[in-house]
């Protein structure tokens, strides 16, 4: 079986070399770079699994790593790694789209948890070749293009995620704590901020069709609702 392949972006040397090694042993195909224009030369040669990358690092931060990549439309899920605790910071990724974002310092079990989550997740959505109708838009969830008439737009794969759930869920209903636990892997305040970020970002790229709207149902979750 092929080795999940990982691109690690972390400018810090100690911290890179130890991860590197511990994912290594951890049975993972590291490729470590420290600074983000490297980044953009590796995902433009090699396709990638997943991919960490540190927030503060010099010649190209991973802020805006992440949103060229994005800009790119290369949706390969992301982790964001940094020492920034601020609520915002935390948004900030999400709103680029990040699909997770870990707090230094780390424990290596951790990480391996939340990678192995993501792998779970990708390889599930890519296995489940589905094209369903939002209104007026058609949604391939193996590829997670988004099509309103000659539009097309790349979702990333949890906002993806997200809009299948709604889409194909009893009644449209998407339950808030059940959706951080299986996507986020807990449901803590952090987390359900950044389910609200990917919410708005749905509500944006549906608005084309004004029969669609997405409310929010206090405390328990969001419908999906056809007028």
């Amino acid at each position: 079986m092929n080795k999940p392949k990982i691109l690690y972006l972390e400018d810090d040397h100690d911290l890179g070399e130890i991860t590197t090694d511990m994912l290594t042993r951890m049975h993972f195909s590291v490729q470590w770079v420290n600074n983000g224009i490297d980044g953009l030369k590796a995902v433009k040669n090699e396709k990638f699994d997943i991919i960490i990358a540190d927030i503060m690092m010099p010649q190209l931060d991973g802020y805006s790593f992440l949103k060229e990549i994005r800009d790119r439309n290369d949706h390969t899920p992301l982790i964001l790694i940094s020492a920034r605790v601020l609520t915002e910071d935390v948004l900030k990724g999400f709103s680029l789209g990040a699909d997770d974002y870990m707090r230094k310092p780390f424990s290596i079990e951790e990480l391996n948890a939340r990678i192995h989550r993501i792998l779970k997740r990708s390889f599930s959505e890519k296995h489940s070749a589905n094209t369903i109708s939002v209104g007026n838009y058609e949604y391939n969830h193996s590829t997670y293009q988004l099509t309103y008439q000659d539009k097309e737009v790349m979702l990333s794969p949890r906002s993806g995620e997200i809009l299948y759930r709604l889409a194909t869920n009893k009644d449209g209903f998407l339950p808030r704590k059940e959706t951080l636990l299986e996507l986020w892997g807990d449901d803590h305040f952090f987390n359900g901020r950044s389910l609200d970020v990917f919410i708005s970002k749905l509500r944006k790229y549906l608005s084309e069709d004004p029969r669609i709207s997405i409310i929010n149902i206090r405390a328990t979750g969001y419908r999906l609702i056809m007028s």
